[in-house]
């Protein structure tokens, strides 16, 4: 064993890109057998194809505890240790002088200054104790002065930052764009010209009741039977468009053009609240991932107060790239407050969000990072598709991945080529994080704050695209949780349309014809099909089972004409959309679900009912949608999503 520890020495002497105190900390790991001369031999290979640190190797790849690395790297240094002192009653530094620092430049470059140890010293807490950055940010603070690198781990700058600066994060996290953008957050719920045109509306309606009944009501008719008319064929043109869409087979030419060693690190958000059976198989499938290890940024997001949910993620023991990230516990709990909170912690050029259930294909980071790279300066987010891993567990799960098939097979796809607003998904959404940050990140108060982000992009000049890639989520199996999330979600889209709507005619002139028409009838028309659908359908059973004479009068002439075409080649359309969408993906297995779409539509309706009373009751209570529910083994999926 000396003889090939030797061996390995002589090896690490030859790297020229390794830094000499890298080295020497490896030398001291190999004669302690904290690392054995086979998984050397494959740090090296990683660090002489992609150049990164072998610290960030040796710990991604779970060969070498951080801590442990650390040790040796501070003796190489010749410096202190303090690891192992973090979080304990001897552990030294003063909070206010941390304070004086940004938060965002210590995260970034891994430090923490400690103290001030006298006029020309400080203190400082380092990963990386030869960082050529540190000097000139403390000095930045403190002038002149030099600084005495003590070396921790990551974790431990994390937790500093994280117990040091909770209460300024926490805020930003909660009311930066309210307060940056008050124009364009949902705190506010309806405004008083938007209240003051419903009640003018309402009144209008109740004196034309009053003066001719049936002219009102037939009036009624027609501009419901229209929006929903319109607001169907317009889905059905966007589905037609995304059938031209090109680039698809580029992109994946420009996948495996990439350089491993030239990919940037890739962050992605993960808010888990109360999911703790959940746990371990996200951590198996982001582990999954086809990017760079070493390059990689997983930050968990939990509550403080989901004690359950921490210690199952402990317990796992994760490779070195993920963080955990304790939420403090605030008003409103949402999911963007949390990834809000997040972003404060990551270190990634790119940054997406994943849900605790997903399973997104491997080289998804990839297409990301080569749409990025060609998609020009105003790309700001790209989306991948979702889809269900237990579409055929009962009729629930069919019907949910018959709409999300041909909502981000064809829909998304369409807005994408015809350069239009798209409203994001809530997962699987890829980000330039500098722009994120500029354009105020997720509004806390919004409960479908992706759909509005993706709004908000496009109104201030950004565009979003589309990527052929797929995560496969787990599709709600119980009726009532299934309501709970439909609720919310139709809920968020009426904040975003009241949020955007709220000066229509300054977002005409700022987005043009074009966008403000697909955003009204995308947003909009969407939640309206919803709540029109009961009345159409009462409307015509009322009619077809009494034949009321009232409502003859009501539908003489052509307006039958037009309720009658909206009933049934409007529903008829919808039913196409689905089985344009189950073609795409050839699951013909759900072809004759889609004929039973009428049914799940009376479920929205239930759904966007109870979503429009909240949105006046109780507009930012998050609907807590559970996970975990299904039976589906996902080993052999793993294999599955593998293999493509």
């Amino acid at each position: 064993m000396a003889a090939s520890i030797n061996l390995y020495k002589l090896v690490l002497e030859s790297v020229d890109t390794l830094p000499d105190d890298d080295k020497e900390a490896v030398y001291q790991l190999l004669d302690t057998d904290s690392i054995t001369p086979k998984h050397l031999e494959e740090a090296l290979a990683i660090h002489t194809q992609n150049r990164t640190p072998m610290r960030d190797i040796l710990g991604s790849m779970g060969y070498v505890n951080p801590k442990d690395y650390a040790a040796q790297l501070a003796q190489a240094n010749n410096t202190g240790y303090v690891s192992d002192l973090v979080g304990s009653e001897f552990f030294d530094y003063d909070a206010d002088f941390v304070r004086r620092f940004n938060p965002a430049d210590l995260i970034r470059h891994l430090f923490c200054p400690l103290r001030q140890l006298d006029n020309n010293t400080v203190i400082v807490l380092a990963v990386n104790p030869n960082e050529p950055e540190l000097t000139a940010l403390v000095q930045q603070i403190v002038p002149g002065v030099e600084i005495l690198a003590m070396v921790g781990t990551e974790i431990n700058v994390t937790r500093l930052v994280n117990s040091l600066f909770q209460k300024p994060l926490l805020h930003h996290a909660v009311n930066h764009l309210r307060e940056a953008r008050p124009t364009e957050s949902a705190s506010t719920v309806f405004t008083r010209p938007q209240i003051a045109t419903a009640i003018i509306l309402a009144t209008a309606f109740i004196l034309g009741l009053f003066l001719n009944a049936s002219a009102t009501l037939a009036a009624f008719v027609v501009l419901i039977s229209v929006i929903y008319t319109v607001s169907i064929f317009y889905k059905l043109a966007l589905s037609l468009a995304s059938e031209n869409r090109t680039g698809d087979s580029l992109l994946v030419d420009q996948v495996n053009a990439l350089d491993d060693a030239e990919l940037p690190i890739y962050s992605i958000l993960v808010p888990v609240y109360k999911e703790p059976e959940v746990v371990p198989r996200l951590l198996k499938a982001l582990s999954r991932i086809d990017y760079p290890r070493e390059k990689l940024d997983v930050l968990l997001l939990m509550e403080e107060d989901d004690l359950e949910t921490i210690t199952k993620a402990k317990e796992a023991a994760p490779p070195s790239f993920f963080r955990f990230i304790i939420v403090p516990e605030s008003l409103p709990r949402t999911k963007p407050k949390a990834c809000n909170y997040g972003l404060n912690f990551c270190r990634g050029k790119y940054v997406t969000i994943y849900d605790a259930e997903d399973i997104p294909e491997p080289d998804q980071l990839k297409k990301a990072v080569a749409a990025f790279e060609t998609g020009g300066d105003s790309l700001i987010c790209v989306q991948a598709a979702l889809n269900y891993f237990n579409a055929e567990e009962n009729y629930l799960t069919r019907m949910f991945t018959l709409e999300y098939t041909y909502w981000f097979d064809t829909l998304l796809p369409g807005l994408d080529r015809l350069k239009l607003p798209i409203p994001l998904g809530g997962t699987s959404n890829h980000f330039r994080l500098d722009k994120l940050q500029e354009l105020g990140a997720w509004d806390p108060f919004n409960v479908t704050e992706d759909a509005d982000l993706g709004i908000r992009a496009s109104c201030n000049g950004y565009t979003v695209g589309v990527i052929r890639s797929t995560t496969y989520e787990e599709a709600n199996k119980a009726y009532k949780n299934w309501l709970r999330q439909r609720s919310r979600w139709i809920k968020g889209y009426m904040q975003t349309w009241l949020v955007h709507n709220r000066n229509p005619l300054i977002l005409l002139r700022n987005v043009g014809l074009k966008d403000w028409l697909s955003y009204n009838l995308f947003i909009g028309g969407t939640v309206a099909i919803f709540l029109i659908n009961p009345l159409m359908w009462l409307f015509f059973a009322t009619w077809l089972l009494f034949h009321p004479v009232w409502m003859g009068e009501i539908f003489s002439g052509w307006v039958w004409y037009v309720a009658f075409f909206s009933l049934i080649v409007g529903n008829g359309t919808a039913i196409l959309l689905n089985i344009i969408g189950v073609l795409k993906r050839k699951n013909y297995k759900l072809l004759a679900y889609a004929l039973t779409n009428p049914m799940y539509w009376c479920m929205h309706s239930i759904s966007a009912y109870i979503g429009l009373w909240q949105l006046i009751t109780k507009p930012f209570y998050w609907e807590k949608t559970d996970h975990g529910l299904t039976k589906v083994n996902t080993e052999a999926l793993f294999e599955e999503v593998k293999a493509t």
